[in-house]
């Protein structure tokens, strides 16, 4: 059989090149050709496709069984919750992070839970290293010691070779910026190289029922390295994010072809590796002996889970030139719409003010529903008055100041009584809408930004049917 040759192949129009060039010269492209696997095609009648053994015919949607989707607990239950209930038999699952976030601490500690054969194929660690890292865990004196089967390899034709004889229930792959084919003459990580070899372990994961896990490197942008096929080709993208240095990590779903993408994990950075958090909804919540000014509690809902976190903002007068705007864990854009909404509509001028906002533990949120404690932090900040005592906030920010509901906000509500809040401020419901009633948790209603502020830094609260406090100055 003769040996598989390459080409550069523009991803804008297509054409075919024996050697890679700057500029595609049929369409004119920059930087676009790619090396290619050129396989030679069959000679004779192209066959049938085969599903299951036999020849696939158009069926009617109704008439299709429910598919029985086969999963492997990895008996870490923040993980498996993420995934959906473990890992599908056959399907391919990338996973990314920063370096040193611990992505391959992670995924020893998945190959010991799993407590069936595991191949572990690392081409940027020798063997040598994958067993110090192993025995920091505490795997050496466990099952997982002879369970676990390190290959150091880089050659994606040996790694599969070597899973289709070991028959492993899961082959990890440390990391897909490393493996290489023969047939392709780029070096590891460029663009041919990730994505045909991403192809191989998905012909290989579903051809033989084999899990397969690739670890991903990120971009200094964070978002994944390689080609952006590589995330269509794969079942499921899962992202390891958190601060290098801090103890928190947060493990999300961008995309499950066998689960949902809303759900979290949150674990913690211990000596014997990633630790399940007992509490998930108290661990991004700062201890401060009092309340302080800039610091307002959120409610907020990641998948089914209710987490509270601590929105934290700092407001200082700017020296020369343009104020500052600098948000971590939050939209920079959505910060920049309320300063413009709470100086228009609330009487709060940030214009000439330095803004700084942050999520305490290093989560990141996009939800709406942060406006208002966001706004009630920058506005507490500015007139360096605390929120009240034990109390949280909820809501959305419109661009007249008026505030609205979000889903979920009686679970919320439930979580914040739960771990002791006496208060909440919330949006005000719309006609024929029943109040929210919680245990334990004095309701706020307000109907706007400036009634919101003028209860929650004002000089006291407003429940439902008093009147409203006079506004700050």
């Amino acid at each position: 059989m003769a040996r598989p040759t390459s080409r550069f192949v523009c991803q804008s129009c297509g054409e075919a090149f024996l050697k890679w060039e700057g500029q595609c010269r049929s369409c004119g492209e920059w930087n676009s050709l790619v090396e290619t696997v050129v396989r030679a095609k069959a000679s004779g009648p192209r066959p049938i496709p085969r599903v299951f053994g036999e020849a696939s015919e158009a069926v009617p949607l109704g008439a299709i069984g429910q598919a029985d989707v086969p999963r492997q607990a990895t008996h870490i239950g923040e993980l498996d919750r993420v995934l959906g209930g473990g890992i599908v038999s056959g399907s391919l699952i990338l996973l990314g992070g920063e370096p040193g976030i611990g992505k391959s601490t992670l995924l020893l500690q998945v190959a010991a839970g799993l407590g069936r054969p595991v191949l572990y194929a690392t081409g940027e660690e020798s063997a040598a290293q994958v067993r110090l890292r192993a025995g920091r865990l505490g795997l050496l004196e466990t099952p997982a010691g002879t369970a676990i089967e390190v290959l150091a390899e880089r050659d994606v034709g040996r790694i599969i070779e070597v899973a289709r004889t070991r028959r492993p229930a899961l082959v990890v792959v440390d990391s897909i910026q490393t493996a290489t084919l023969d047939e392709l003459e780029g070096a590891a990580g460029s663009v041919g190289q990730v994505r045909e070899s991403t192809v191989r372990f998905m012909e290989f994961a579903k051809g033989e029922s084999i899990a397969v896990v690739l670890v991903g490197h990120v971009t200094k942008d964070g978002s994944l390295a390689g080609p952006k096929t590589m995330e269509h080709l794969v079942d499921a993208v899962i992202a390891l994010e958190g601060e290098r240095f801090a103890a928190l990590r947060l493990v999300r779903a961008s995309k499950n072809r066998f689960g949902s993408t809303d759900e979290v994990g949150v674990f913690e950075m211990a000596e014997s590796g990633l630790r399940e958090v007992d509490d998930p909804a108290r661990a991004f919540l700062a201890d401060h002996p009092e309340a302080a000014p800039g610091s307002v509690v959120a409610p907020t809902m990641e998948g089914s889970r209710p987490l509270l976190v601590e929105v934290q903002a700092l407001v200082s007068a700017a020296g020369f030139g343009t104020p500052a705007r600098k948000a971590s864990g939050v939209d920079p854009n959505r910060l920049g719409l309320l300063v413009a909404v709470l100086g228009r509509r609330a009487g709060i001028a940030l214009g000439s003010h330095d803004v700084y906002a942050n999520l305490a533990g290093g989560l990141s949120v996009a939800e709406p529903g942060l406006d208002l404690p966001l706004a009630l932090a920058l506005a507490s900040s500015l007139r360096d008055r605390p929120v009240v005592a034990d109390s949280v906030a909820i809501g959305e920010v419109g661009l007249l100041g008026e505030l609205r509901g979000v889903p979920g906000i009686e679970r919320r509500l439930r979580e914040a009584a739960r771990l002791g809040f006496t208060s909440a401020i919330v949006p005000r419901p719309g006609r024929g809408a029943p109040p929210v009633e919680v245990p334990g948790l004095r309701i706020v209603e307000v109907a706007t930004l400036r009634e919101a502020i003028a209860t929650g830094i004002g000089d006291g609260q407003r429940t439902r049917g008093e009147a409203v406090p006079a506004m700050l100055g």
